[in-house]
């Protein structure tokens, strides 16, 4: 039996899955970065391959993925995001035509050709608006955890129109909205429709073309998903491993050079 593994290393957490040469998942983990990524690295890779009943030297071959991915040392190639994001949604959902990722760091829309191939993509990573950091804004200042906001957004009856569509000045905006007495659900649903229409604008550069899939921890997120499907006109397929989708894209990546014999240390693949 050949395992491989992914490691998607964010702005927030590292994730990482172990394959078989069945392509099914064996293992998977997720840990918090906090100060330095290439230890977050190394732990997440300890973590998953404890978790997949294997110790380190059965692995293949690593592909390591997203914002600290150079980070990964240990690695045998770093592979884009876009193309990880990509390979993953492709593989679950095979009809995927453009894909929604939204991070901590930065937010992707892709679009796919018809053999899987990433075709264009855009990304909001110049600013935090529109991303999961957004949303952090929102729990800091409602002192609620983050699996809090989509559920308390759901009862919503009257959203609040967020202004702001800077992360640095969304804690002020909501502070000051439950000063006015609005409730945090009500002003929660309007953090979360501006968030949507941010995301929906950045699909429609690359052209809205379904089927549309969501990944990223923000897809685990049920008002998110809802008012996106609203604001974008159309149903999303979201898999309830989207939030490893980066990892397991950059786990097929390892798999394909585990299956060929090809060994080509730290090459990065970028996408057009």
């Amino acid at each position: 039996m050949v395992y491989v593994a992914g490691i998607d290393v964010g702005s927030t957490q590292a994730k990482a899955v172990v394959l078989n040469d069945q392509a099914q998942i064996v293992g998977e983990a997720i840990l918090d970065v906090e100060m330095n990524m290439g230890t977050a690295a190394q732990q997440v890779f300890d973590l998953v391959v404890a978790n997949a009943g294997l110790t380190a030297d059965a692995i293949a071959f690593t592909v390591a993925t997203g914002y600290g991915r150079y980070r990964v040392t240990f690695g045998d190639l770093q592979v884009t995001e876009i193309s990880c994001h990509a390979r993953g949604a492709t593989a679950e959902f095979p009809r995927t035509r453009t894909v929604l990722d939204i991070g901590g760091q930065d937010t992707k829309a892709i679009r796919i050709g018809d053999a899987g191939e990433v075709m264009d993509f855009a990304m909001n990573d110049k600013c935090a608006a529109g991303t999961g950091r957004f949303l952090g804004a929102a729990s800091f200042a409602l002192e609620l955890p983050l699996s809090d906001l989509g559920p308390l957004a759901m009862k919503a009856t009257a959203p609040v129109k967020i202004t702001t569509t800077c992360t640095v000045f969304a804690e002020s905006e909501i502070i000051g909205h439950l000063a006015k007495g609005h409730r945090p659900e009500d002003v929660l649903a309007g953090m979360h429709y501006a968030i949507a229409t941010r995301c929906a604008s950045l699909v429609r550069r690359v052209g809205l073309t379904p089927e549309i899939t969501f990944t990223g921890g923000v897809s685990r997120n049920a008002a998110m998903v809802s008012l996106l499907q609203q604001v974008l006109g159309t149903p999303l397929n979201v898999s309830a491993q989207g939030h490893f989708m980066g990892a397991i894209g950059a786990a097929l990546y390892a798999l394909d050079h585990a299956r060929s014999g090809s060994r080509q240390p730290h090459v990065e693949e970028v996408a057009p």
